[in-house]
């Protein structure tokens, strides 16, 4: 009985298979803070709760040539990255006026693949996206779908340093979790070191994504969410082009980049009724909109719990070509050029 508990997902929905069951329990699995258990599956953690959504995703979804596939590690830029790519793509559909981020949270504008559409078996909403389907995942690029990998289609990654992915995700399960006692900053960190977090290694995530926007610089787009902060104009520009959707000389004269910027900022999307208020799953949408800064974790880590993530993100990045001061930032020539 408690082990058929322990699939049931937090909505009370479908159960995996008894089939899917076996295979969850004989993998590696570890007590954590942020779920009971995490599960060792294809070199990442999971919760059992996103198990049904992530074989199910992996296993039949089938995707197009213009599909355009947001992937982040969890807390770090998601809700910016979709309102961007939604409000870019979408735009001679809507003006911000009009925009439906007005009313309507970026998380169902542009829902999870795994986690919303294939968890909760809602496959009718992939027929009512507009083209091109704009989706989002956290998983790692290695446990991707083959039709992504072997498609056209387009995938934005937007990655964050990891002291602030951190300090953001901890504060995030605290308030989910609602506990009387919390568990410390001190004891979330430790795992986190080890590696053991949601969809972790962190250094794992990135790499993955990293390695492929080399590989494949047509198909997969890396940014950072510091680079964002420092120059969202310029960053603005590279995401439509990317995406297949270019600013013309007469938007650009016009200032649409800079209106897009100040509609899909931090303050304003957050201060928008509709995140004040209703839920993803059984998430509050005001949960996704803390600070959205850069250098809040001095606030929170000590100079030893800094150190020692800097010489760890040094020791997994080395020799990848990833530079972990500033988080792997470019300089502003290599930007121009």
């Amino acid at each position: 009985m408690e082990k058929s508990v322990e699939f049931q997902n937090s909505a009370g929905e479908k159960q995996l298979s008894k089939e899917d069951q076996e295979l969850v329990l004989s993998l590696p699995r570890v007590k954590n803070w942020d779920y009971p258990f995490l599960y060792q599956y294809q070199g990442f953690w999971c919760a059992s709760e996103f198990f049904h959504g992530i074989l199910s995703f992996q296993r039949h979804f089938q995707a197009k040539d213009t599909d355009i596939l947001l992937a982040t590690f969890p807390k770090s830029g998601t809700t910016w990255l979709k309102s961007l790519t939604y409000t870019i793509a979408n735009r001679s559909r809507y003006t911000l006026e009009n925009s439906p981020l007005l009313t309507t949270a970026s998380h169902d504008l542009v829902p999870f693949t795994d986690l919303e559409i294939y968890g909760k078996n809602k496959f009718s909403t992939l027929e009512h996206l507009l083209t091109p389907r704009i989706l989002a995942t956290h998983l790692p690029y290695a446990s991707l779908p083959h039709s992504i990998i072997n498609s056209n289609c387009r995938i934005v990654y937007l990655c964050r340093n990891p002291l602030d992915q951190f300090v953001s995700y901890w504060h995030f399960i605290s308030k989910l979790q609602q506990a009387a006692d919390p568990v410390s900053i001190d004891e979330a960190f430790e795992m986190f070191c080890q590696g053991v977090q949601l969809f972790g290694p962190i250094w794992d995530h990135v790499l993955g994504y990293w390695k492929a926007s080399l590989e494949k610089s047509n198909k997969v787009l890396f940014l950072k969410y510091e680079d964002l902060k420092e120059d969202i104009i310029y960053y603005i520009k590279k995401l439509a082009d990317f995406i297949g959707c270019p600013f013309t000389n007469e938007e650009d004269a016009q200032g649409v980049i800079q209106e897009i910027s100040k509609f899909c900022s931090f303050d304003n999307m957050k201060n928008l009724q509709v995140n004040q208020t209703g839920k993803l799953a059984w998430v509050e949408n005001k949960l996704f909109f803390r600070k959205g800064k850069v250098g809040d974790w001095t606030n929170h880590l000590t100079p030893s719990m800094s150190k020692r993530l800097d010489n760890l993100m040094e020791e997994k990045f080395g020799e990848s070509g990833l530079r972990f001061d500033d988080l792997y930032t470019i300089t502003k020539d290599q930007k121009k050029n």
